[in-house]
């Protein structure tokens, strides 16, 4: 056994011996061909960050519970078709106060978790807000319509994360290239509202640019957010167009288009539309009240609509439960609509859309002049609980815009 062994040791050294003059000749070489660089230019590439600024709350309550972070996560693509956006603006819509104080939180958890696997409270640290314009940074593989650098605008869903913050992910058929004639700050103010609006007038009322012309059209609530926008596409879409609002607002909604203007600080609105004809369409975003009475003023056995846009589903599911809230909705839904019927006219419920080809359509038109966004007021990033306090306190004149950049 003696002579494997000593064949094995000079094997051995013999490998040791050719690996240790390859390293040397190695080292020969590169220090004849790469010049030696000082210590002091040695650097490591920092990790990339992983967190950003929001705006975020931990739980439900008052405007105190809004809080600034540094270190909110930040958002990365889960599915080939979403696109990350660097939010350049965003804004503050009433859904966003409603939804801090924990409004339509039973429906939204079981959106976001319809599987029950989460437990309760983990949609915390949640971000609020729902318009976003700004600037695609990443695109999933299935993305076609996007690439990085474009301007984009968007309107999230509410079971999403929101837009104050400094990067949010949505869904590609979500987005929309940004009107060329707007800025950022302009073009935040429109998505939700224009989309809220548009589900009421076209998806649900069924009008659109071929068929309104001439028909005779009533906005209760038209100095808000969704108010003014549908003022302004009706008009584009050729109605006639009466804005119920205050007297502080009515010079307001004229030059939008509205052609008569019913104050409600007057007296009675019903008593004020009385000597009015009767109308074909009516877009109620007051609520309350109002459809004890706001259906009379519709056209009879012609196809007139009453759209609401105040529903009780995400109340009904947050005071009784899904399964109750839902069957609750439902009992409802369908008693005024069969009541109003039989009446002669069409009752329905409208709900936000969120849906890039509308906001295509809508950017034609806001290019082409038609729409111009209605801003009251613009908060910087900074000072997002005040613009909070703005919204909660209503008598809205337009819309309120965070700059976020």
């Amino acid at each position: 056994d003696a002579a494997p062994s000593l064949l094995r040791m000079e094997v051995f050294k013999s490998c040791v011996f050719r690996r240790s003059a390859c390293a040397a000749a190695a080292c020969f070489w590169r220090s004849k061909v790469i010049p030696k660089r000082p210590f002091r230019e040695i650097s490591t590439t920092p990790a990339r960050s992983t967190v950003m600024p929001a705006w975020v709350i931990d739980k439900y309550g008052k405007n105190d519970v809004l809080r600034f972070t540094q270190s909110m996560m930040l958002p990365i693509i889960h599915y080939p078709n979403e696109v990350i956006i660097k939010v350049h603006a965003a804004s503050v819509n009433p859904i966003d106060v409603n939804m801090r104080s924990g409004y339509g939180a039973t429906a939204l958890n079981m959106k976001r978790d319809p599987l029950h696997i989460r437990t309760k409270g983990e949609e915390f640290p949640l971000t609020l807000g729902r318009d976003v314009s700004g600037v695609v940074m990443e695109c999933g593989l299935d993305v076609k319509y996007f690439q990085p650098g474009d301007e984009v605008w968007a309107a999230v869903p509410p079971w999403k994360q929101g837009t104050l913050s400094e990067f949010v992910v949505v869904s590609g058929n979500e987005v929309s290239h940004k009107p060329k004639s707007l800025t950022h700050t302009q073009a935040a103010s429109l998505p939700y509202v224009a989309l809220t609006a548009w589900s009421a007038i076209n998806k649900v009322g069924g009008l659109n640019a071929k068929n309104c012309m001439g028909k005779r059209a009533l906005i209760l609530g038209a100095s808000g957010g969704v108010g003014t926008f549908a003022i302004q596409i009706m008009k584009a879409w050729g109605a006639h167009v009466t804005a119920v609002c205050s007297q502080d607002a009515s010079e307001l909604v004229r030059r939008l288009g509205a052609d008569e203007v019913v104050d409600y600080t007057l007296g009675s609105v019903e008593e004020q539309l009385k000597s009015l004809k009767l109308f074909d369409f009516i877009l109620d975003n007051v609520g309350g009240s109002t459809e004890t009475w706001a259906l009379t003023f519709l056209k009879k056995w012609s196809g007139a609509t009453y759209v609401t846009l105040v529903t009780p589903f995400l109340l009904n599911m947050d005071q009784l439960g899904i399964a109750d809230g839902m069957l609750q909705t439902g009992v409802t839904m369908g008693t005024k609509t069969l009541k109003h019927f039989w009446q002669g006219v069409h009752y329905r419920w409208a709900f936000f859309m969120a849906s890039g080809p509308y906001l295509d359509e809508i950017a034609e038109l806001v290019d082409a002049g038609k729409i111009r966004p209605v801003i009251e007021q613009t908060f910087p990033f900074s000072e997002v609980p005040e613009a909070f306090l703005k919204v909660e306190r209503g008598h809205a004149r337009g819309k309120t815009v965070v700059n976020v950049i």
